[in-house]
């Protein structure tokens, strides 16, 4: 990377976006704010994303057609369409050495993606939800990016890794070297052990348990549930450490009384969990539930509908946001 110009490795150099989504739209707009033009969206033909990526002042072409046009494709549509984007579309109709650039490690390291010899292959992965990468950036910050060459067949691909992520805010904050092993694991494990699985498996149990033991459903969300989002915004701003500094003595006491009890019951259950994400079986299920039209999902979401927890939130959320009061008797 040039000291001069973070973003020299890029400056002349055909980019094409792969999808409009949350990532995608980041991406896209990021690096043109911070000085790309060269810059050409991917969608699939009749995409309801092309009307708002030409709207922003993009020019949006068929992925086989940007991947014919590109020096780079950066793949940002999801993880499990990318088998198929690379088969179906990029690499019939790619130049030589066009280098590829993933935000997570999941298709190189599941061998979804087997680029060809002459493509470099390049990590670049802003740590966040896709809109906060636009979000974060708008503020005048970034989110933390960590970046990685599976492959350097030009004896670029550092150079461009870390160009992409100060484009797309990183470079404010702090980039990092990793690999596409460790960010897939990582980020999988991550996802299943607390920010999702974890989390609402905690959140429904406890749930589950209190109005079992007779306590309101409005009260059991709130406390169970609704809360979540202020202890996640203290650790967010001040750390786990900081957080219990900013609570009640009691709501810590009772917290530390059962901390190690909890993640002891937890740790065979995060063993299972992360020997199935190293192995492969992990996203050998996932790829194999995609590839019949994803029943399980299906069913999985239809019955999120009808749960008692779903039905609380879904009644204090009305309250929260219209304003509404009860009359006390």
């Amino acid at each position: 990377m040039s000291d001069t110009d973070p973003l020299a490795a890029l400056r002349t150099r055909k980019l094409a976006i792969v999808g409009y989504g949350n990532h995608g739209r980041s991406h896209a707009l990021n690096l043109r704010d911070s000085g790309l033009t060269n810059i050409r969206i991917g969608l699939r033909e009749g995409s309801a994303s092309r009307a708002k990526a030409e709207a922003e002042g993009f020019e949006v072409g068929t992925v086989a057609e940007v991947a014919g046009w590109a020096d780079i494709v950066s793949i940002l549509a999801a993880d499990e369409a990318h088998a198929e984007i690379w088969r179906d579309d990029i690499a019939p109709n790619r130049p030589a050495g066009q280098a590829l650039i993933f935000c997570h490690g999941y298709s190189i390291q599941y061998g979804l993606v087997d680029p060809s010899p002459d493509a470099d292959i390049i990590l670049a992965a802003a740590k966040g939800p896709g809109g906060a990468v636009r979000t974060e950036y708008q503020n005048g910050g970034g989110l933390i990016g960590y970046w990685a060459v599976h492959r350097d067949a030009s004896g670029s691909a550092r150079d461009i890794a870390l160009a992409y992520l100060e484009g797309i805010g990183s470079g404010r904050v702090g980039i990092f070297e990793t690999t596409f092993e460790e960010e897939a694991v990582s980020d999988l494990f991550g996802e299943q052990a607390v920010l999702v699985g974890g989390l609402v498996a905690l959140a429904k149990a406890s749930f589950c348990r209190l109005t079992a033991a007779g306590v309101s459903p409005r009260m059991a969300y709130i406390d169970c549930v609704h809360e979540l989002k202020y202890l996640a915004d203290l650790i967010h701003d001040r750390g786990i450490a900081g957080m219990y500094d900013a609570i009640s003595d009691t709501a810590e006491f009772g917290a530390r009384l059962c901390e190690h009890d909890i993640a002891s019951a937890l740790g065979p259950e995060f063993d299972t969990l992360l020997d199935n994400i190293r192995s492969g079986d992990f996203a050998a299920s996932w790829n194999a539930e995609h590839a019949s039209g994803a029943p399980r999902m299906k069913t999985w979401r239809a019955a999120d509908l009808k749960e008692p927890v779903e039905e609380a939130g879904l009644e204090l959320r009305s309250r929260l946001k219209g304003g509404r009061r009860d009359t006390p008797s």
